[in-house]
């Protein structure tokens, strides 16, 4: 008689990119929710950043004040995770009339600044919605953006050019006032995001 085979399945990076988010959007939004974010400022999430758009020019949170941000991480070369979420967003927008959409700004901020180019930033964000910016910028900036917004982000441990990153899909909603004002899990729905964003302003 064979034995049965009691090994547990590999898990894939995109299983292990959701769990993680989930983690991070449960954290968040029970901290957004009991206000746990707001008396404590080494707890909060989010910071100044000045990084380069497609274009290679400069761009820093403050360009946005007035606006509300919806800041989402990834990287080009993601496979699924980063269009999936980016297709909602753009779908999302949709559902805005013209005076809603140019009250918020949507952003995607690479975690992968070695390949992400401001040109490859450029030219991937065009591929959404013409109102997407990209930012990228040195593996210090970046990685202290990431630090800021507690992304998580990990390159797969394989040689050469086409590695993977497996990273956290959280889409951050900054106020008008360029502070934190709530998280939204990279799956959630189209309809769902964009009545979100219409109550938010």
């Amino acid at each position: 008689m064979s034995e049965k085979n009691t090994k547990p399945a590999a898990k894939t990076p995109r299983f292990l990119a959701a769990t993680v988010a989930a983690v991070i959007v449960l954290i968040l939004g029970l901290a957004w929710r009991m206000d746990w974010l707001a008396p404590a400022p080494a707890a909060t999430v989010g910071g100044p950043f000045t990084l380069v758009d497609g274009n290679g020019k400069s761009v820093s949170d403050t360009d946005f004040r007035g606006k509300l941000m919806l800041i989402y991480f990834g990287y080009t070369f993601c496979p699924d995770i980063c269009p999936t979420t980016l297709g909602t967003v753009a779908r999302a927008f949709e559902q805005l009339d013209a005076d809603q959409r140019k009250q918020i700004q949507p952003i995607f901020i690479t975690v992968d600044p070695e390949r992400d180019t401001a040109d490859q930033m450029g030219q991937y964000v065009g591929n959404f919605m013409p109102d997407l910016i990209g930012l990228t910028g040195s593996p210090d900036q970046i990685q202290k953006v990431m630090i800021e917004f507690r992304v998580y982000a990990r390159k797969a441990e394989q040689n050469g050019p086409n590695y993977s990153v497996d990273h956290s899909s959280v889409l951050y909603l900054i106020g008008r006032d360029g502070k934190f004002v709530r998280p939204f899990s990279g799956s959630i729905s189209a309809d769902d995001l964009a009545a979100a964003l219409k109550k938010a302003l």
